[in-house]
């Protein structure tokens, strides 16, 4: 597989791991407001009616980036070593694992389209 794709999956890895220190705008609470990443979240008043569901909000992200990034070693390992179907099934683990957080994330979808793509290109 190309160098770029896995320079893509290596620059994926990184940014999983930091998704909930970058975080993305997202909004909680009755009032709309926005708590962008974990941080964020572990700063709001004990008393905000919204603190509990940012909090939990920032872990789910937190777990799925530990779990993409884990995943993603993997499809760099296989990658390496030319298993492109072990590439394939770790990179889709990664795009479902994004799911969720869809429109926000924009790493693993993105990329899991492009090895897709060209794999159909390369065949």
């Amino acid at each position: 597989m190309s160098d770029d794709m896995i320079r893509s999956v290596e620059a994926a890895i990184e940014a999983s791991e930091h998704w909930t220190e970058t975080g993305w705008p997202v909004a909680f609470g009755p009032r709309g407001v926005e708590v962008p990443n974990m941080k964020a979240a572990e700063e709001l008043p004990r008393n905000a009616v919204y603190r509990q569901e940012a909090l939990n909000y920032w872990l789910q992200v937190s777990l799925a980036g530990a779990d993409t990034a884990e995943a993603g070693r993997r499809a760099l390992r296989a990658l390496r070593e030319g298993c492109l179907d072990d590439a394939d099934d770790a990179l889709y683990f990664c795009h479902y694992l994004e799911k969720p957080f869809e429109g926000h994330a924009g790493t693993w979808i993105p990329l899991y389209e492009a090895f897709r793509a060209s794999r159909s290109i390369n065949n």
